[in-house]
């Protein structure tokens, strides 16, 4: 598929029915886009099975109650809803992007009580999110915004207005060559990069940095479990900018990162070692099983 993301051929699913992708739009007065009312997902679709489905419409729900409103639909409408997109374009590998709305309505100041709640659901073929530094490991940045304390925003909700300093720091990573940036949080420590969590090695055990005031990603979660399962020793914890000296490998998880290997943050470098190549082998092969 190729050309704008507002200018292509297939179906997107738009509260409640299929229409032609070109016609899937909204007004300019919508809320979201003045006051960033809005939550998303984002999954993909391997041999026509999309990857923990479930969990990701529930964490749709969830994010949006995080936000005060409530999405019209269950989590068995919006599964319905991935699978119609799905099959209407003909994917059987391919990204899902299911997003709720506070939309136009009667109000349009920062409160919008009157206004619908909307629904929508795209998907399209993605390859590689970070392109070949799958295989040779990402370049990092470091971002020089930091992730809010929870006191500020509600750091469990996957919410578009949470992501605005996402895109600040990867367009400023971009320009120095580089994949992304790592991004630290309001009180120092490490957090995660722009949309993908993050994972060292040292001395044969795994250290993460606890989601305490960020998104506790779904991949996240499937691969500490996938180690715990290989017996190897996780560490969720708070960790220091100074210990990254110290790491020997690192990585990246998310549902589009999958797992991708990082070779260097700023100035500090890592080997794409062998945990991190089982680990990306061993999440390849589950999520095609």
């Amino acid at each position: 598929m190729s050309g704008g993301y507002d200018d292509r051929d297939g179906k997107i699913w738009l509260d409640g029915q299929l229409v032609e992708w070109r016609d899937a739009k909204v007004h300019v007065l919508t809320h979201a886009l003045h006051y960033a009312s809005s939550v998303f997902e984002g999954e993909r679709c391997y041999n026509g099975k999309i990857f923990k489905g479930v969990e990701h419409s529930e964490r749709l729900r969830k994010s949006a109650e995080l936000l005060d409103f409530e999405i019209p639909y269950s989590v068995e409408e919006i599964e319905a809803a991935k699978y119609a997109v799905l099959e209407a374009n003909g994917w059987s590998d391919a990204y899902v992007r299911a997003l709720a709305w506070r939309g136009a309505g009667p109000d349009m100041g920062v409160a919008s009580l009157r206004n619908p709640v909307r629904l929508a659901v795209a998907a399209w073929e993605w390859g590689s999110y970070y392109g070949d530094a799958k295989m040779k490991g990402a370049k990092l940045d470091i971002a020089k915004w930091k992730r809010p304390s929870p006191e500020t925003a509600p750091s469990q909700a996957k919410a578009a207005g949470l992501y605005m300093i996402c895109t600040m720091s990867k367009h400023a990573a971009e320009a120095k060559g580089c994949s992304d940036a790592m991004m630290f949080d309001y009180r120092g420590y490490v957090a995660e990069a722009t949309g993908a969590n993050m994972f060292f090695v040292k001395d044969g055990e795994v250290h993460t940095p606890l989601a305490d005031c960020f998104l506790n990603g779904i991949t996240r979660q499937t691969v500490i479990a996938m180690l715990k399962d290989k017996g190897i020793t996780v560490h969720e914890r708070h960790i220091m900018p100074e210990e990254l000296e110290g790491f020997e490998q690192c990585w990246l998880t998310g549902t589009a990162a999958e797992v991708t290997p990082v070779g260097q943050i700023g100035d500090y470098n890592f080997e794409v070692g062998a945990l991190t190549r089982d680990v990306a082998e061993s999440y390849e092969k589950l999520v095609r099983a």
